[in-house]
């Protein structure tokens, strides 16, 4: 059967590629000054006013509105997180952050898989061919990359490190033929504990605002937080040193 890349017009392949890239640009100009901590403060006795009156449909709302930041790479995904925080992590569930948190994952996928389709359909079958008839290094970092327990762990790593933009960890995949269930797992648990921070800080911004201050951003990499995530880099990545140790002893 004949691939979608040799069926399909290839301006066609490129549109939702062309969509996302003229919507970002316009929104990076349109809404830099609404996706803003400024304006979550200006406007936080509305949105919670409209939460305790409408919950599943601001649950919804904000879902479907995170996903369209991360699948439009629109500016304010950090501000998104901690809006999730301020909405609804501090709902009392045993839990404070819980709700928050997987409303915020939740969002995240979705514009995750939805961006890694479009690239896909637009580059990445092409580019995967590409990559197969190339020689040197680049098919060796392919031939890595298609390697299925190598696939898991690269996949899991670049989701964990705070370094990797949330941008290039969702489009990378999709250049080099990773399956969409592979990418969907491992962004959903990849990053889980970044959104978890971030959310609890979310559900901190009463006092913050009460105070006339600033959420602390720079909270991840503090050490308490930040070693404990270097330690699932770690663990991610254990498959990969494992090969390269085994490789060199000859086992």
């Amino acid at each position: 059967m004949m691939s979608d890349d040799t069926t399909t017009n290839p301006v066609l392949r490129r549109l939702p590629l062309i969509a996302i890239v003229i919507v970002a640009i316009l929104g990076a100009y349109v809404l830099r000054d609404y996706l803003t901590f400024d304006a979550l403060r200006q406007n936080r006795e509305a949105l919670l006013a409209f939460r305790d009156a409408n919950y599943l449909l601001c649950v919804l709302g904000f879902i479907a509105a995170y996903a369209a930041i991360v699948a439009f790479s629109l500016p304010g995904a950090t501000i998104a997180t901690l809006t999730g925080g301020f909405l609804f992590g501090s709902v009392p569930t045993g839990f404070p952050v819980l709700p928050g948190a997987i409303y915020n994952v939740a969002g995240a996928t979705i514009g995750a898989i939805l961006l890694f389709l479009a690239a896909r359909w637009g580059l990445g079958q092409t580019l995967a061919r590409r990559m197969d008839a190339s020689d040197g290094v680049v098919k060796r970092i392919k031939d890595g990359i298609d390697d299925e327990g190598n696939q898991w762990s690269m996949l899991f790593l670049i989701r964990l490190v705070p370094a990797v933009p949330f941008f290039v960890a969702n489009l990378v995949p999709a250049l080099v033929g990773v399956p969409l269930y592979r990418f969907a797992v491992t962004t959903f648990i990849g990053i889980m504990p970044g959104a978890v921070v971030y959310t609890s800080v979310g559900a901190g911004l009463g006092e913050v605002f009460a105070k006339g201050e600033t959420p602390d951003l720079g909270i991840i990499f503090q050490p308490a937080i930040l070693l404990p995530i270097l330690g699932l880099c770690l663990l991610a990545a254990l498959p990969l040193i494992l090969k390269v140790v085994r490789g060199k002893k000859g086992l």
